[in-house]
């Protein structure tokens, strides 16, 4: 059991660090189209046809320190991604699932097998607890038990 828990805390921190990644993935795409400035990339084929205000790009020595660093986050993180990957246990195949399944089965019928024991165990006991307590009221009411001097 212990064991399946500690499969489940890597698949819990393995959803965390993905959802992490994405968030790296787009926060980098946000800023990548939102700082960058329009460049010429062939001589006179296709021309820049619209500018951004020098206050909303980068300069290009900002720019390219900013990529790096994105660049660095997004391989960090998916290599924390790979490493919890790499440690989840193999798969089951059908057969022991199936057995496995079968063994939790009969576990939690003999289980429900001893609630229903103890369920109706309690109820006799609360049924002689009740029996007693009215007969000792029923003494007090009558007057039988003498009470110390």
């Amino acid at each position: 059991m212990l064991q399946e828990l500690s499969h489940m805390d890597r698949i819990t921190q393995l959803q965390d660090e993905i959802q992490q990644l994405l968030t790296i993935l787009s926060s980098t795409i946000a800023y990548l189209t939102s700082r960058a400035n329009f460049v010429q990339l062939s001589a006179s084929e296709i021309p820049i046809t619209k500018q951004r205000n020098p206050e909303k790009y980068d300069a290009p020595e900002v720019f390219e320190a900013n990529k790096k660093e994105l660049v660095t986050d997004l391989i960090v993180k998916a290599k924390q991604v790979e490493y919890l990957i790499n440690s989840l246990p193999e798969p089951e195949s059908e057969e022991e699932q199936a057995k496995r399944l079968k063994t939790l089965d009969e576990e939690m019928t003999v289980a429900n097998e001893e609630y229903i024991q103890a369920v109706a165990r309690s109820k006799e006991l609360h049924a002689q607890v009740s029996d007693f307590l009215k007969l000792m009221l029923m003494e007090t009411d009558a007057g039988l038990i003498e009470k110390p001097p």
